[in-house]
């Protein structure tokens, strides 16, 4: 699946944040299943999160876009595509980690916080941006007046569903959803149950 496709159905992230690798499966079977075609494992959580990417990636090939969160260098691209993931998301800018995603054929969520970092974003060949943390949709609705119309834009950070249409309105493309979407343990029921309130509230808003 490309990024544009996959943002065009659903432009949605799960940030499965802590996920073990027993429960990805389980788990992003669910959130396919409602609609959701992006998901990312953050490198920093505790449990083996490439086995988790893998399980995930050659699982759902096709259906949904699998890749990493919290990537800060080249040597976490490389081993994210080994392991089948194909998104990378920064929680930083950092040219040279864009680069080595592009350049294994990886698509790169850039994180950005002022415009300076978007526009570096951009100009070294970033898919989309992540602002990060989300701090207010009026910060976002200012940096869209001046940043690229066509570049995807994700709020992350404490996003829940009262938040999107601001956001939205501001300008966002569609946002990445961690603890508000999932938590270590969760159920795959709690999971779709929250995964349903994020996906139904966006559609009613598009």
């Amino acid at each position: 699946m490309q990024l544009q496709e996959a943002i065009s159905r659903c432009p949605l992230i799960a940030i499965l944040r802590d996920i073990r690798p027993h429960e990805a499966l389980q788990i992003g079977h669910v959130l396919i299943e409602i609609g959701f075609t992006c998901l990312e494992v953050p490198l920093n959580s505790p449990e083996d999160p490439l086995a988790s990417i893998y399980h995930l990636s050659h699982a759902f090939k096709g259906k949904a876009l699998i890749g990493a969160g919290t990537v800060l260098n080249r040597d976490a691209v490389l081993e994210v595509a080994k392991c089948g993931g194909r998104l990378i998301v920064m929680p930083h800018t950092d040219i040279a980690t864009i680069h080595s995603a592009k350049k294994n054929g990886l698509y790169c969520i850039s994180g950005f916080s002022t415009p300076t970092e978007a526009f570096t974003a951009i100009d070294a060949g970033a898919d989309a941006l992540k602002l990060f943390p989300a701090n207010g949709a009026a910060l976002l609705k200012a940096m869209t007046a001046v940043l690229p119309k066509e570049i995807p834009i994700f709020p992350v950070g404490d996003i829940d569903h009262t938040m999107m249409e601001d956001y939205i309105k501001a300008g966002a493309t569609g946002f990445g959803l961690g603890s508000e979407l999932y938590q270590s343990g969760d159920s795959p029921g709690k999971v779709a149950k929250s995964a349903r309130i994020f996906y139904d509230t966006f559609r009613q808003l598009s």
